[in-house]
């Protein structure tokens, strides 16, 4: 038969630990980028952005005033399907 002990206090604070690197990650998420943030997840410059992918039609992009605003979800999954179609 095997038997554990388990420190109660111990269980509870990597409890904490995990919830709170959850919450952190949350608070992190963005429902738009804008440029700056596309240049940043995509490590591309704005030039090369809009030579490779940001005329095409199925981007999702979205001009309020004078500043693009690209959905963060659905500009994700542009651009891994964007990319695998990159590779040859």
């Amino acid at each position: 038969m095997i038997t554990f002990q388990v420190d109660g206090d111990q269980l509870n604070q990597a409890f904490q630990d995990e919830l709170q690197k959850k919450m952190d990650k949350l608070e992190h998420a963005h429902t738009f980028w804008d440029t700056k943030e596309l240049k940043r997840r995509t490590c591309m410059s704005w030039n090369t952005i809009q030579d490779n992918f940001f005329h095409h039609n199925d981007f999702p992009k979205a001009k309020v005033g004078g500043k693009w605003y690209f959905p963060a979800e659905a500009t994700n999954k542009f651009l891994i399907k964007w990319l695998q179609g990159q590779a040859s």
